[in-house]
């Protein structure tokens, strides 16, 4: 579904992506975890294309994620993409955040599309909050109607970048319940993340990166109980420390 071939990225004299080589397959639920600064949000940006790349080629689905004749929006519209920050309208009931790209971008009547959107927010528990205002609602809440949103155009990828960093530790459990649904429906996934339970249970492939390189490739089990390379053994070390 994802290949990321010999992918580097600048911004300006800082290199933050080395020769970056990823594949992910479909219906595979992939985390990519490190320190800070280590590339990871950057790394996932390149998928859809918020941000260029310098070297290298990255394909979803067969296709030249940076050819000149790519169309963004459709592009994009395979591509769900949930943010750190929410990223809601706030002018928008929750229930028109869902509906916006379905109606906007899909053309889809208003009436089959909020069929559907009810039947997301449905999913992510907040089926009561259709009118709600972004303002009115917690951030765990507000998340969820993000991943609903991302859902609305029927991607057949999912993009989490660091998707409860923003949240209180309270409200980090919903969240990662609508992801661990997402994953035992088969959705592919890259996710960028600090929580290492989700890692551990969730993932079918943990990659570790520092420095802008993947430095470690392997299943939950190992990563968890023997990493290989001495920077992830360090990073596991300050996070069991921390706990």
């Amino acid at each position: 579904m994802i290949k990321l071939d010999k992918v580097n990225k600048w911004y300006g004299p800082h290199h933050v992506l080395r020769d970056v080589d990823l594949t992910i397959a479909q219906g595979e639920v992939v985390v990519v975890c490190g320190p800070s600064g280590s590339g990871k949000s950057t790394l996932i940006r390149t998928i859809n294309r918020l941000e260029p790349i310098e070297k290298g080629a990255i394909t979803v689905n067969g296709q030249d994620v940076y050819a000149k004749n790519v169309n963004l929006n459709t592009l994009r519209q395979g591509i769900g993409f949930v943010f750190q920050s929410f990223n809601l309208f706030p002018h928008m009931t929750v229930l028109d955040n869902v509906l916006f790209a379905p109606t906007t971008i899909q053309k889809r009547s208003r009436k089959e599309a909020t069929g559907e959107a009810m039947q997301l927010l449905e999913r992510v528990g907040l089926a009561e909050k259709v009118g709600a205002y972004p303002g009115n609602l917690s951030g765990g809440q507000q998340q969820r109607v993000a991943i609903a949103r991302a859902l609305a155009l029927k991607p057949p990828i999912m993009l989490f970048d660091e998707p409860t960093s923003a949240l209180d530790p309270e409200m980090v459990g919903e969240v990662l319940q609508v992801m661990k649904s997402l994953a035992r429906d088969g959705m592919t996934m890259v996710c960028v993340t600090h929580e290492m339970g989700f890692a551990r249970d969730v993932s079918d492939r943990v990659v570790f990166m520092d420095a802008g390189q993947i430095l470690e490739e392997t299943t939950p089990e190992q990563f968890f109980t023997a990493p290989a390379h001495p920077r992830a053994q360090r990073f596991l070390a300050d996070i069991l420390h921390k706990a």
